[in-house]
């Protein structure tokens, strides 16, 4: 007697991604939506058409637009700051070079650059932008930065000095050019900005590197 085999079963439905999977798909559309509208021009409805979920899925993620927008700075922090990285034996203006990512291309650093002057420009309507910004963008970078200098300091590669004051300057330092604050700015190629960025890393480990004792 001949036993027929089963037929081929069908793909079945696609595996559903975790909620960390689509929390972070979620952010990553959202930035885009945030960067063509604008905080104001965003809404949840759009954030949930364009990423096809249901406003239900995408509310019980991110219950309001504010925590959709702390979550999108808390993951462009990471565009500024490659941080935290491990303890090498890299010299210190090659590290901070790292760090500061100075070496991406004129595409990427438009891109993450991009969100910060958007940022920037809405933060006087809407007071929530400069609360998230302060609390999961600059203040977790300069926290961050100034773990890494502690240990520098504790290695011996940089001299005493308080690390989250240090933090501070070199972020205002880099940053200040790299946003492009003030109008001249805009006529900096990426080059200029790399290079000056590149010369304020090496005004700083000057001023904290270490002072060979006399002979």
């Amino acid at each position: 007697m001949m036993v027929m085999e089963p037929p081929p079963r069908g793909p079945g439905r696609p595996k559903q991604r975790s909620d960390e999977e689509e929390r972070q798909r979620l952010v990553s559309v959202a930035c885009e939506i945030f960067l063509e509208a604008g905080y104001g021009g965003t809404t949840m409805d759009g954030v949930a058409a364009r990423c096809g979920v249901s406003k239900k899925t995408l509310y019980r993620l991110f219950p309001a637009k504010t925590d959709l927008f702390k979550a999108i700075v808390a993951d462009h922090r990471r565009t500024m700051l490659e941080l935290p990285r491990p303890d090498d034996a890299m010299p210190p203006a090659e590290a901070l070079a790292e760090i500061f990512r100075l070496g991406i291309d004129e595409a990427e650093n438009r891109h993450r650059l991009a969100f910060i002057r958007l940022a920037t420009a809405d933060a006087d309507r809407f007071p929530e932008i400069g609360e998230a910004i302060t609390h999961e963008g600059a203040e977790p970078a300069r926290r961050l930065l100034a773990d890494w200098l502690e240990r520098q300091q504790q290695r011996g590669v940089l001299r005493p000095f308080p690390p989250a004051a240090a933090s501070r300057m070199l972020m205002d330092m880099i940053f200040g050019v790299l946003v492009k604050r003030f109008p001249g700015d805009m006529l900096l190629t990426q080059q200029d900005r790399v290079a000056h960025a590149r010369r304020c890393i090496d005004v700083f480990l000057h001023g904290l590197g270490q002072v060979a004792p006399p002979a």
